[in-house]
């Protein structure tokens, strides 16, 4: 049988390009927000504005906005943008699987940077790839899992809508955002000792972060697994050369699968790109079994995102309603206030509710 050599041009310098494109939302809205701060410290300096943004770092008080929405039909205004924010994040991962992760998220194009650099040290001193044995690395995995179950279980099976009302609308959860800025800001000397050990583990373990301790990947991992766009290998010209195994960073055996069903699998296309043989892997819609180009996945992973932040944008419900002088008057109390840290204090909440019916 004759190959036909793979002579598509690889997709991962525009996947570069987006990751470069959120970074740098990124550190824009971190700088308008630290001028938002300024103006909450220093009274009369500056004009009030508030980056809507900055949202996106809060997707625990998004997903509680989200199950308030279903339950009511009402999408709560302390953080509307965290909730498109989240829509549009799980949309594109339901729409091509965990492509989030590896397109659009900061702190995975950072743990990416960090682990390619150290694998080429790695590499360069021991003359091969750092890899966990097989079994600690599903152990480790089920770490994010456990994660994500609390939370889930802390919202959706703890919590009434009155109780999620209060917790929306208390004062802790319309200054999380600053309560966030205000932690990295004066960290401590434990946390920032953690993100050291995060950031070492990172350099000898790829996407150490990523890979076992996000909530937030295992949620789109999940997710992606009711994904239409999936990578099918053609068995019938597949040479078994293993490059598409190598190449993954998520380490999963592609050289192995008819179609690729895993979610740790976030549409990078390593794989697709350095498939030798023409036709052999490519992105197909699993019920069709029509091909999507890789630049038709490229665009349709911004489009989709930014579609559903801007209807969020064109409908008002993208900045919220607190007013310049509310958050003047909490910022000066910030360092009392409190958050639920357990399910005893989410039965308060529900007994407070239920007394305010």
């Amino acid at each position: 049988m004759k190959f036909i050599k793979n002579i598509e041009k690889p997709i991962q310098k525009y996947r570069l390009y987006s990751q470069l494109l959120f970074v740098l939302i990124c550190i824009w809205i971190g700088v308008e927000f630290y001028y938002f701060i300024d103006f909450l410290e220093n009274g009369n300096g500056g004009n009030f504005y508030r980056p809507a943004g900055v949202e996106a770092f809060l997707p625990i008080s998004a997903l509680m906005s989200i199950y308030y929405f279903l339950l009511t039909g009402t999408i709560h205004q302390a953080h509307p943008a965290g909730f498109f924010i989240l829509l549009a994040v799980i949309g594109v991962s339901f729409i091509f699987g965990k492509s989030f992760c590896s397109w659009i998220c900061p702190i995975g194009f950072i743990s990416e940077t960090i682990g390619e650099t150290g694998n080429k040290i790695y590499k360069y001193f021991f003359k091969r790839t750092l890899f966990l044995p097989r079994f600690l690395d599903y152990f480790l995995r089920s770490f994010k899992y456990l994660l994500l179950g609390f939370f889930v279980y802390a919202i959706f099976f703890s919590m009434t809508v009155y109780s999620l009302k209060m917790f929306l609308d208390s004062p802790y959860n319309i200054v999380a955002d600053i309560k966030m800025y205000l932690f990295f800001a004066d960290i401590s000397k434990f946390a920032l000792y953690v993100i050291l050990a995060l950031f070492v583990l990172s350099i000898f373990i790829k996407g150490f972060w990523c890979r076992y301790l996000c909530p937030y990947g295992a949620l789109l991992g999940i997710v992606s697994l009711f994904s239409p766009s999936k990578i099918k290998r053609n068995a019938n010209t597949c040479i078994n050369c293993s490059l598409c195994t190598k190449a993954c960073p998520s380490r999963i055996i592609v050289e192995k699968a008819k179609t690729v069903v895993s979610d740790e699998c976030t549409m990078c296309l390593n794989c697709v790109d350095i498939c030798p043989v023409s036709n052999t892997l490519e992105v197909k819609d699993r019920f069709t079994d029509k091909k999507i180009s890789k630049k038709q996945i490229a665009l349709g992973i911004v489009v989709i995102y930014f579609v559903i932040i801007g209807f969020g944008m064109v409908t008002g419900n993208w900045n919220n309603k607190t007013t310049a002088k509310e958050y003047k008057d909490l910022y000066k109390i910030i360092n009392s206030l409190g958050h639920p840290r357990s399910t005893s204090d989410i039965d308060k909440l529900n007994k407070e509710a239920e007394q305010n019916k």
